[in-house]
Parts: C-alpha cells; sequence; structure tokens
C-alpha cells in the first residue's frame, strides 16, 4: 500500500512545499491538493491558492513523487483546456501527474463566480463526457467530439503525455452513476471511506465492472480518511463515539496499524492523509506527525 500527503491549499506556499520536499524526501508517495477557490464556509475571507498553479509548482521543485489534483471540479474548466494544461504539467514533472477530475460540488463557489451550478445529474453527465473527452484528446491527433455538453472540432492536444500517459482519477462514491463512471472511464478512483465505507463502494463498483465486461482490478483504489494518532484514551473515546464531520480513523501506533491492514484487506492501494485536521501555521508539528506515521504508523506497509 502508498502512502500520499495533502496538503492544505490555504496556507502559504512556502509552507505547502515545505511539507511536500518532506514529504519526498521522508519516502511518502505522492502529493495531493485540492481544487477550491474559497472555503465552503459563511466566512470566505481565508485565502485559498488555485490548484493547478500550485500542482505546476510542485511539478517543477519536488522530484520523484507523484502530484494531482484531488479532484478538479469538472465545472470550472473546460476540459479541453484541462487536458492541454495537463499534458503541460506531465513535461514539466517528467511523467508524474495524475489527472484527478470530480463533477464538482461547491455551491458557494459557483454562485461566487458566475459558475452554473446545474443539477447533480447534469453535472455527472458533463463528468462523463469530458472523460471521453479528454482520453482523446490526450490520446489522438485530433478530437472530433459532438458530445450534448461540449463540442470540438479537429481539436489538437500537443505535445502528448510522455511514454507513460496520463492517468484519469475520478473522485467520488456515488452508487448509482459516479461509479458506474469510474468503472467505465478512470485508471484510479478515490473516495473518502472508513473500512467499512470503502468496502461496500468497492463492492459496487465492482457489479459496475463486472456489467461493463471490466476487470475491477485494472482500477487502482485510494481513500481518504483525517487521521488522529494519539494515545490519549479519552481523546480515542471521544473521536469514536461521537460523529465525525468526515470520514476519521484515530487511535494509537498499533490501533491504526490494524485498521490499515483492514484496509489493505479491503483492496485500497493508496492511503491519502489529509491535513485537514491540523492547525494551520503548525508545520513543525505537522512535519513531526507527518514522520511518526510514516516511520512507525505505515513501517511494512509501503
Amino acid at each position: 500500500m502508498r502512502f500520499s500527503y495533502w496538503p492544505l491549499a490555504v496556507q502559504p506556499v512556502d509552507d505547502v512545499l515545505a511539507l511536500a520536499k518532506h514529504a519526498q524526501e521522508s519516502g511518502w508517495h505522492g502529493i495531493w491538493v485540492a481544487d477550491h477557490f474559497m472555503p465552503n464556509a459563511k466566512d470566505v475571507s481565508t485565502p485559498v491558492h488555485e490548484a493547478w498553479s500550485l500542482i505546476t509548482l510542485l511539478a517543477a521543485q519536488v522530484p520523484g513523487v507523484r502530484i494531482g489534483p484531488l479532484v478538479l471540479g469538472n465545472t470550472y474548466r473546460h476540459p479541453a483546456v484541462v487536458a492541454n494544461m495537463a499534458v503541460t504539467v506531465d513535461h514539466i514533472s517528467g511523467g508524474r501527474l495524475v489527472l484527478g477530475l470530480g463533477a464538482g460540488w461547491q455551491e458557494n463557489e459557483h454562485t461566487a463566480y458566475g459558475l452554473p451550478f446545474y443539477t447533480v445529474g447534469e453535472r455527472l453527465r458533463r463528468l462523463d463526457e469530458a472523460c471521453v473527452l479528454i482520453r482523446s484528446l490526450l490520446t489522438r491527433s485530433r478530437t472530433h467530439f459532438d458530445g450534448r455538453y461540449y463540442q470540438l472540432t479537429g481539436a489538437p492536444c500537443e505535445p502528448k503525455p510522455g511514454a507513460g500517459g496520463i492517468p484519469i482519477l475520478i473522485g467520488g462514491g456515488g452508487e448509482k452513476v459516479t461509479l458506474r463512471i469510474v468503472a467505465e472511464r478512470a485508471d484510479e478512483w478515490n473516495v473518502w471511506a472508513d473500512v467499512a465505507t470503502f468496502r461496500h463502494k468497492a463492492a459496487v463498483l465492482e457489479r459496475h465492472c463486472e456489467a461493463l465486461g471490466r476487470d475491477p482490478a485494472s482500477i487502482q483504489r485510494s481513500t481518504v480518511a483525517l487521521v488522529y494518532l494519539t494515545d490519549d484514551a479519552c481523546k480515542l473515546r471521544r473521536l469514536t463515539s461521537e460523529p465525525q464531520p468526515r470520514q476519521t480513523i484515530a487511535g494509537n501506533v498499533e490501533q491504526l496499524r490494524e485498521t490499515l491492514a483492514a484496509y489493505a484487506e479491503a483492496g485500497v492501494d493508496e492511503f491519502i492523509f489529509p491535513e485537514f485536521n491540523l492547525p494551520l501555521g503548525a508545520v513543525p508539528e505537522k512535519l513531526d506527525l507527518m514522520d511518526r506515521f510514516i516511520e512507525e504508523v505505515a513501517k511494512g506497509f509501503r
């Protein structure tokens, strides 16, 4: 199982870069960046760095690790523009980009920037078309596309990606539509999930693959959960007994190792450690936690 880190885009660029460089130097597999322009909150004054710009910085200055958005909101950029941007970053990074795509969900961003939000169904249908369109641009000399939402006429996308191509990752866990799109279009899949949720969603994905005649093993699988590494028994009782706003795993080193073993048994190829529950401006504390997790908790899984 691989382990990747997800730094917050709301912190200074120098902090993001320091965390990413430390991850690369200490044996993490990848760095992921969220695609948002503003917080999903009433108070939107917190600065947020744009995802593609951060990813380009990481591509140029952090060697060795995979990089990518988790995930691009498809409604924010035309997919033909995304394909061309992705190829440039692929070349800058030497073939380390993973193109994470999603339907888009943060309504206040769409409202603030005058972007149509559409219905859930429309956003998912647009994502499906975008995957087809991007795949064609990345692999064909010219793309002719006459879809319901997007139209291209002899569109080039040059240069092409490097020899390994650009994997397309789709994020989400919607069982009727999103996982069907994953089964049909994606090289990789990501979902926020505890172990039980991941098992359930993976089983749904496998049924979609069976219906489409695709080998489910051909799709790499990653998951994300907030991580609380603590020996404080009172804190652990609270975290495990009270509802949490996001999927959460908590425990001491041995307990988290047991959880990772369960993820691995459920078929997780990559566990992504987000720093969403860590305080801003606490880079030294984050580095210490990163080291403890990768050296003690993840030991033996890599």
